[in-house]
Order: structure tokens, then sequence, then C-alpha cells
């Protein structure tokens, strides 16, 4: 069985959020769900509803399916170096949300980036300046931080990814009208978060999740309950 009931409708974006702490939580106590992964590739042969589209880092320790605890079916995972949006990525999260019905999308960066630490050193390097170019907004918005403005300097660089994820969840929004208007009626939110590769744990930068005022009650509530 999946981590959710498997009624669509049933599933909000809060409810999606809820998901994925629960997940995490799970995979940080080590108490993952036993599933049969065969009959889950049984289960989804004539189709998927994944819950949540998960756009993270291509880092061999972040596997989004791993870190929150989810089987097969249950998400979208994009992975591109230091989490950043392209016209294929943005396609990719409009096919999601508005063709497959995912409520969430979740922009997921992590601590200790290589992606990260390149920008922040202005490396140059075939297709991959193109892409580091893309991590450059943050690196200057992350200037105030005291020492050294480069990747020797661990607190600069985990600031420039925290300011990323944020400068990615808004560009999202601000890049795509499908999704704006999925985000504005209430069918999908966006929550930027970072993971810690030393701990396995996920913090969600509750203050900038964009959803609804009534889905932020139920984050609210869920996080009481």
């Amino acid at each position: 069985m999946r981590s959710h009931d498997l009624v669509p409708n049933s599933v909000t974006p809060a409810k999606a959020l809820d998901i994925l702490k629960k997940g995490n939580h799970r995979f940080i106590n080590n108490l993952k769900v036993n599933r049969n992964l065969l009959e889950q590739v049984n289960e989804t042969k004539d189709g998927q509803w994944p819950f949540a589209a998960i756009l993270s880092c291509m880092d061999s320790r972040t596997s989004a399916e791993l870190v929150f605890d989810q089987g097969l079916g249950d998400v979208f995972s994009i992975r591109i170096a230091g989490n950043v949006i392209s016209e294929n990525v943005l396609g990719s999260l409009e096919y999601a949300t508005a063709a497959a019905g995912s409520k969430l999308i979740v922009v997921l960066g992590h601590s200790n980036c290589g992606a990260i630490k390149g920008a922040c050193d202005h490396v140059k390097m075939g297709h991959l300046t193109t892409l580091l170019d893309r991590i450059q907004p943050a690196v200057e918005n992350a200037k105030g931080i005291s020492g050294e403005h480069n990747s020797s300097n661990p607190e600069f660089v985990q600031e420039v990814a925290k300011l990323n994820v944020l400068h990615t969840a808004k560009q999202i929004v601000e890049s795509s009208p499908i999704i704006k208007g999925l985000v504005e009626e209430g069918k999908v939110g966006i929550a930027p978060g970072m993971y810690d590769i030393a701990t396995g744990i996920v913090t969600f930068y509750e203050s900038d999740i964009v959803m609804t005022k009534e889905q932020m009650e139920e984050v609210r509530s869920a996080q009481m309950a």
C-alpha cells in the first residue's frame, strides 16, 4: 500500500506536505514502511497519481523517495544540480500539477551542495557554467554574511543554498502562469525546504510556503496534532 489513501481528491496541498513530513520522520528514525515493491509495480502498471512533485539536487545522497520514505508511484522526482529552474523543469512541473494532478511542489536544497559551492567560486566549465549562472542571484544576495564569500565559508555556502531554494520557488510561480493559476485556485501548494546530509532531516521554510490561508491553517493544525 501507498502512504496515502489512493483517492486523489482527498489529498490537499497541506495533506501532501504532512505526508512528506511524516515520511521524513520515519526515515530519520529508521521506521520505514515495509513495502512490497513488486506489488507496487503491479498496482501502478496502468497509471500513476503522484501526490507531490519534488525538485531536488542530483546529489547521490538526496534521493527524494528515500528521504521522504515514499514508494513507487507516490512522487514525481525531478533532479538537477543545484535544484535550479529551466524551461524543461518548468514543463515537467506543469505536467505534474496540471496534467497528472500533483497537489504539492517541493523545492528541496541540501547542505554542503557541490553546485552551490561551484556557484560561490564562480566556476566556469562547459555547460555547467550556464547552470551555475542560475544560482548567482542567491550568491549576490548572500553577501551580507560575514567572512569570505566563497566555498571556504560554510555559513556563506549554506545561506546561498537557502536563498537559492527560495529564489527557485518564487521563480516557479513567476515563470509559469499555469502553476500560478493552480496555486491561486488552491489546487497546488509550493513548499521550499532544506535537507541536512549529516542528519537526514528535512526542514521546511514554513514562512515561505505558498498556500491559501485555509491550507496554512491545515498545516499548522497537523503540526499540533
